[in-house]
């Protein structure tokens, strides 16, 4: 219901790039098993069954990494474009641009492993890479996952990328003036990237209850939205589980889905 949520939030409003004999191309830098992009491909595929859609992806864990492949082999998807290894320490789709990026990576990631790789990176490199406006804390990699899905956006005169990540508190909150949070923040703010967070109800997933948000990115944004930030408070449109499934205790409906989306769409 999350991914769904996700997807829906990111491809509202977006038909004009789905005409018939397009190419849209799907990113999921932590795709797991590969979800996002089955759901993107799925929300297309309804719009207009003539669009052709490329998916593409990173996983550090083999065995979903594996699991990706084989769904990806039934798609009749090139598999070759879903990439096995860290995705902050080796990207290897570094050439590349999408049109939608989904993501929902892990919450609170340690990101000690891959350290030498993002500092190297962001002093070297600097806005040239992916990590130029800043670095969080080692204990949480969040923010370095939003900066590399940014780092993917197409030009806004190629009609730009779109955005969608599940994040915990942590990338809003933590942070005070000058650290790389905080620099993160005000980067992605002063480039007017950040188009609407979104505030999910509590225990929508299997493994933690904690309050998550939906970011939804845009580097071009319409003429309505530019220099705005769409704060929506969707935390009690959830419907209670009648079994819960570990910390999963609600989950969002369909009414649920449209009411959010509804909201969307009236900035």
């Amino acid at each position: 219901d999350m991914v769904h949520l996700t997807t829906s939030l990111v491809l509202a409003g977006q038909e004009q790039r789905l005409t018939p004999y397009s190419i849209i191309t799907i990113y999921d830098p932590a795709v797991g098993t590969g979800g996002f992009l089955t759901e993107g491909e799925q929300y297309i595929k309804q719009v207009s069954e003539k669009v052709h859609v490329n998916l593409f992806g990173q996983e550090i864990n083999r065995e979903s990494y594996a699991i990706c492949k084989a769904e990806m082999l039934i798609k009749d998807q090139v598999v070759s474009n879903i990439k096995f290894g860290d995705t902050l320490s080796n990207d290897q789709l570094a050439k590349e641009k999408f049109n939608i990026m989904l993501a929902n990576p892990p919450f609170g990631v340690n990101w000690s492993k891959s350290r030498k790789e993002v500092e190297d990176e962001h002093k070297l490199k600097g806005f040239d890479g992916r990590f130029g406006p800043g670095l969080p804390r080692v204990s949480d990699g969040a923010l370095l996952f939003l900066l590399h899905l940014v780092s993917k956006m197409h030009d806004p005169a190629q009609d730009g990328s779109r955005i969608g990540i599940i994040l915990n508190g942590s990338p809003l909150f933590t942070g005070g003036a000058g650290s790389g949070e905080s620099e993160i923040r005000r980067y992605l703010l002063e480039r007017d990237l950040v188009e609407a967070i979104v505030a999910v109800p509590n225990d929508m997933f299997y493994n933690t209850g904690i309050a998550t948000y939906i970011w939804v990115l845009n580097n071009n944004k319409p003429p309505e939205r530019k220099g705005k930030v769409q704060l929506i408070d969707a935390s009690d449109k959830y419907t209670r589980m009648r079994t819960s499934l570990g910390s999963k205790r609600n989950y969002i409906s369909e009414e649920d889905q449209d009411e959010i989306v509804r909201l969307y769409g009236h900035q």
